[in-house]
């Protein structure tokens, strides 16, 4: 009977090369160091089999802020800009995310906002008092990269987000997007927001 080593000696020898590889690859790369780093640290997160990391700024700017040249009704904008944006978690596909579209500077500010309950009824999040326009993005299809498929929703609210601390910058970050509460109106045509006695101002 064959050992396991003699049975798969590609396999092996690709594990073996790898730090070489990764070696050769730096060289190659014309890129600072920072970057290179920060590429390290995506590796080792990918590679890792812990939950993943908190985005940090410029990635959780790269993932949810969107342009506003391409039209916000259209129905593969999910499952382009998913890929696009290279959003996953370890290149599983994500349940569902939100794209929007304000100025990052502004979505940062929500974060010094009073607390609200979150769409879980978790008091932890912050939300907006401009509306915000944005795309939900629902999972339909697949399970890894890049065979997600999301069904695309325009939405018109206030935005929910969650924030966090990051050291090396020394600011709070938002972290997540929650939720967007979509306006409703009543018969008199009032603006209302869903269970609008959750949600004060």
């Amino acid at each position: 009977m064959p050992t396991l080593i003699a049975s798969r000696p590609l396999a092996l020898l690709l594990l073996l090369l790898q730090p070489l590889q990764f070696k050769i690859l730096r060289v190659g790369l014309d890129k600072s160091e920072e970057e290179i780093e920060q590429f390290e640290d995506y590796l080792e997160e990918l590679h890792s089999s812990g939950p993943a990391k908190p985005l940090t700024k410029e990635a959780f700017q790269r993932c949810t802020i969107i342009d506003p040249e391409r039209p916000l009704i259209d129905p593969d904008y999910c499952t382009d800009e998913m890929k696009m944006k290279n959003v996953h978690d370890k290149f599983r596909c994500v349940r569902e995310h939100f794209f929007l579209q304000i100025a990052y500077e502004d979505l940062q500010k929500i974060c010094k906002n009073l607390f609200v309950p979150c769409k879980n009824g978790v008091k932890k999040c912050h939300r907006s008092r401009q509306l915000v326009e944005g795309v939900y993005c629902n999972l339909t299809r697949g399970a890894r990269m890049s065979d997600c498929e999301y069904e695309s929703s325009y939405r018109k609210g206030h935005v929910l987000i969650t924030c966090r601390w990051q050291d090396d910058i020394q600011e709070i970050i938002p972290a997540y997007v929650n939720d967007i509460m979509v306006l409703h109106t009543d018969v008199k045509g009032n603006s209302l927001l869903h269970n609008e006695a959750q949600w004060p101002f």
